[in-house]
């Protein structure tokens, strides 16, 4: 069969040898490549990949682009350290869609003496790049380029080609529970949504919240001014403690020998008071202190 590589790739690169070595313009120096056609049955799925799900209507109508047009991006794989076979480093869409629309081959840059951290970071790499993955795939992808490869969030986001502000506040999405990661994953509300409801703390809360705004389709603004609206009281009462509660602490400090704090709420009239205590020695005086108090 031949492969429906020329409204494709050959269109873009006139006159390419598949068998002659060649790097793309963003190769790391050094890095030894082929771009070469190769059977689909040769190829491995990347047992690390990102991504999580794989759309049915979007996989099909890429395989119809491919039966038209050809596959334009090449694939990008390794070989596999035994065997003739290859390894997937990033191009799963491309390789399904592929199959679906029937082709034996598909063009391929062979990445040599690539390990298997290294393959992890460009399968995340070129995943977050290609900007098809759902908000959460995305931001575990973030993680685990900052939690396994050691990457600051500003590296992050030079590799991937977004500002750090992005990279952060996709990696706190991951605060979220489980059950309003589902609902991003599912698309039912966005990232800015999740972003919003970061500040609710209660979980019954948060799910009452969510609820009622996939219920009303609120938009993130709409979504913003509800949360705070809930959340802007409990700050009031967060306030901090007036001059006269600061110094009555600090009598209070003087007696025990112990720091201790008043923090007021509902304007004055209610609060708490918290002693801080320093070692198992303290805390036993400040028992025996109070005990002898009571007994008087």
């Amino acid at each position: 069969m031949t492969p429906r590589l020329g409204r494709g790739l050959a269109a873009l690169i006139p006159g390419v040898d598949m068998d002659e070595p060649g790097l793309p313009p963003d190769a790391p120096k050094g890095t030894q490549q082929a771009l070469r056609m190769l059977r689909l049955d040769r190829i491995r799925p990347n047992p690390e990949q990102p991504r999580m799900t794989f759309s049915g209507p979007a996989l099909e109508e890429l395989a119809e682009s491919i039966r038209m047009h050809g596959v334009i991006t090449p694939l990008l794989v390794r070989r596999e350290e035994r065997g003739d076979g290859y390894v997937l480093i990033a191009g799963e869409r491309r390789l399904r869609a592929s199959g679906l629309a029937g082709l034996e081959e598909v063009p391929c840059w062979v990445r040599e003496q690539l390990g298997d951290r290294e393959q992890l970071e460009l399968a995340l790499v070129e995943n977050i790049q290609r900007e098809d993955l759902d908000p959460i795939e995305t931001a575990e992808s973030y993680y685990r380029l900052v939690d396994e490869f050691g990457l600051t969030q500003a590296e992050v986001a030079r590799r991937v080609g977004k500002d750090r502000a992005t990279v952060a506040n996709a990696i706190r999405l991951l605060r979220l529970p489980e059950f309003a990661l589902e609902q991003l994953r599912a698309a039912a509300i966005t990232a800015g949504h999740g972003k919003a409801l970061l500040s609710i703390s209660d979980d019954e809360q948060l799910k009452k919240v969510l609820k009622d705004v996939i219920a009303r389709d609120l938009s993130v603004r709409a979504t913003e001014k509800l949360v705070a609206s809930l959340v802007q009281p409990d700050a009031r009462r967060a306030k901090g403690p007036t001059p006269a509660m600061v110094k009555l602490g600090e009598r209070l400090t003087q007696k025990l020998g112990s720091k201790v704090r008043i923090e007021a709420r509902s304007r004055g009239h209610r609060g708490r008071i918290v002693i801080d205590y320093a070692s198992r020695e303290e805390l036993d005086g400040l028992i025996e202190r109070f005990a002898d108090a009571a007994a008087r």
